[in-house]
């Protein structure tokens, strides 16, 4: 995945990684935390889309993306 297809921003990558205590943050960490992050949040969502249409929801629910972030493919 390129940078400009990101649904989040590199800024808010380096605010994270300083709030997390980082002295410095390297462009490439900030980039890379991007990059794992969306990664993470697509298959929950994709999960959690999963869970709603199995309930035979057309909207996604709260409870599905708690189910879906709680779910055994994620630990």
């Amino acid at each position: 995945m390129r940078v400009k297809d990101s649904e989040l921003g590199v800024p808010a990558m380096y605010r994270i990684l300083k709030k997390s205590g980082a002295s410095r943050v390297s462009s490439g960490s900030a980039e890379e935390l991007r990059r794992i992050t969306e990664e993470a949040a697509m298959a929950v969502a994709a999960e959690a889309v999963r869970m709603a249409r199995h309930a035979k929801r057309k909207t996604v629910m709260a409870e599905d993306v708690r189910a879906a972030a709680g779910s055994p493919r994620f630990k």
